[in-house]
């Protein structure tokens, strides 16, 4: 998992947003932009010195615009500071334009200026292409690379040399900084830029200089590995000043940030204040689905839990967990007694496609409660809409799926979900109502009327079955003591993430869903 600054800011912006700031700064306020362009590059600077231990060799690489130009700031700083420098161009001087094309003529006019060691890397990446060398752009004994290579005005796939610069910086064991965003990262997408055939290259940071508002494709998806620790600077445009003209797109959501959600417990309370959960899932074979869902429900503090189940199952979910109450049930009139008695329903794992699956989901849908809908409930409502047509009648429904579901529901691609995380979940907002638990590396919450959270926290040795399971019952846990639909989807994403990490503190490789039961118990209590 990549390390984030707990100094960060929660609200994350689109590149337009920040466009938008630095249109006011330079028009408004009357900010030259080559001042903004020197801010930046001192705080870099300020960066490099204060996080990457004793760094004296230096390579830069500066694109043709104004990130170019940052890293011309930065590189005069450091010639300035006695730091032996290489400078690797993707340009000809004579091409920079604006703020890019002062701040080399302030680097050139600096009197440690013929010890900078040039590079132009169009020329020289052609005649390595002949040769069949990449690695010879960057020497063997550098301290640190800064990639100003390409900031947020990147639009399409890196290619020729600019690619092959991209790849020589990460084959390099150097640390590496980036600024303002990794170069070859779509700012807003947290992809990677592709090219129709789906090649792309980006810069791989271990550390970035989020410059001016931090940007939301660096916490979902590629641009969560790729930009490693996140560092900001405002450079004095501040996007939360009454004179600012953007509003945060998402937010970031971290565990801390959900404490104090849920109220002490009174000490005359009783298990019937905390709600009571029926979990409906486990068709043949699929028994520990709905277990694994149950427990999570009872860690987290749901007064009761029901596991309804196919009957042959029930005899050893109640042996293995006698805190569940289990029932086998095999037709919707047996499930009638459970979904009244519930507060909340929780629908989908293990469920299965078939007619068992399909006619107790039908069920449940018509039956006004809360409903945590995950798993196989989500791919039957995609094949059948009466029974989206049904849960209307519920004022709260979570829906929890990963990409593949969700590209099912939406008519896509899981490609095409992926390419834009956002805006697959917008649309599900959209058009199918209700809250959206988009699972996978930053995983997205949206509901309709409120700012997406991008839940913080995780790791690979997640990529486990019955880990959804898990964080289905979470949520209707969290319904069931009172949480509204949004709070709890985005406090469950964020308490099972947390669990997650402490559980993988013993090792990633080999972490199981059971894993996550304890340290959850242990979580829950903090909120």
């Amino acid at each position: 998992m990549s390390a984030r600054s707990k100094s960060l800011p929660r609200a994350l912006y689109r590149v337009s947003d920040a466009r938008a700031l630095d249109r006011l700064a330079i028009e408004k306020a009357g900010i030259p932009a080559i001042d903004l362009m020197e801010r930046a590059g001192k705080e870099a600077f300020v960066v490099l010195k204060e996080r990457i231990a004793q760094p004296r060799r230096l390579a830069v690489f500066a694109g043709p615009g104004n990130n170019g130009g940052d890293g011309f700031v930065i590189a005069r700083l450091a010639a300035e500071s006695g730091f032996d420098l290489s400078l690797s161009m993707l340009c000809a001087p004579k091409s920079l334009a604006g703020a890019a094309a002062m701040a080399w003529e302030r680097l050139k006019a600096c009197p440690a200026y013929p010890r900078v060691r040039i590079r132009r890397l169009s020329k020289a990446a052609d005649k390595r292409q002949r040769e069949g060398d990449d690695s010879s752009i960057l020497a063997e004994d550098i301290d640190l690379v800064v990639d100003t290579l390409f900031g947020t005005g990147l639009a399409r796939a890196l290619t020729g040399a600019a690619a092959k610069a991209v790849r020589a910086i990460n084959d390099s064991p150097a640390p590496v900084l980036s600024v303002d965003i990794p170069s070859g990262l779509d700012a807003d997408r947290g992809r990677v830029l592709r090219d129709e055939q789906g090649r792309g290259e980006a810069v791989k940071a271990t550390l970035t200089l989020s410059l001016v508002v931090p940007k939301q494709g660096l916490f979902t998806c590629e641009g969560r590995e790729l930009s490693g620790e996140i560092v900001h600077r405002d450079l004095g445009l501040r996007a939360d000043s009454p004179s600012a003209p953007v509003v945060p797109s998402a937010y970031r959501h971290r565990f801390e940030d959900c404490v104090g959600v849920l109220p002490p417990r009174p000490l005359h309370a009783h298990k019937g204040d905390f709600g009571h959960v029926l979990i409906v899932g486990g068709d043949i074979g699929m028994a520990g689905a709905g277990r694994l869902a149950g427990a999570a429900a009872l860690r987290c503090g749901a007064g009761l839990v029901t596991l309804a189940t196919r009957s042959e199952h029930a005899p050893a979910l109640v042996a293995a967990f006698p805190e569940l109450m289990v029932k086998g049930v095999e037709s919707p009139d047996e499930l009638q007694p459970m979904i009244e008695r519930a507060q909340v329903i929780a629908i989908g794992p293990g469920l299965g496609v078939g007619d068992w699956g399909h006619c107790l989901l039908e069920r449940v849908s018509r039956s006004g409660r809360a409903l945590v809908v995950d798993a196989d409930a989500l791919n039957l409502v995609a094949q059948d809409k009466s029974i989206e047509e049904s849960m209307r009648k519920s004022e709260t429904i979570v829906h929890t799926p990963h990409p593949k579901e969700a590209a099912r529901l939406s008519g896509i691609s899981t490609a095409d979900v992926e390419a834009d995380r956002f805006a697959a979940v917008c649309a599900l907002v959209r058009e199918r109502g209700g809250v959206w638990l988009l699972k996978g590396v930053g995983t997205l919450v949206a509901a309709k009327g409120e700012t997406i959270r991008i839940c913080e926290g995780g790791n690979p040795g997640m990529a486990v079955a019955g880990m959804g399971d898990v964080l289905t019952g979470v949520v209707a846990a969290l319904l069931a003591q009172g949480l509204c639909g949004f709070e709890a989807a985005s406090t469950a994403a964020c308490l099972h993430a947390a669990a997650g990490d402490r559980a993988a503190s013993e090792g990633r490789r080999g972490l199981i869903a059971g894993d996550l039961l304890h340290p959850l118990r242990q979580l829950v209590d903090r909120l």
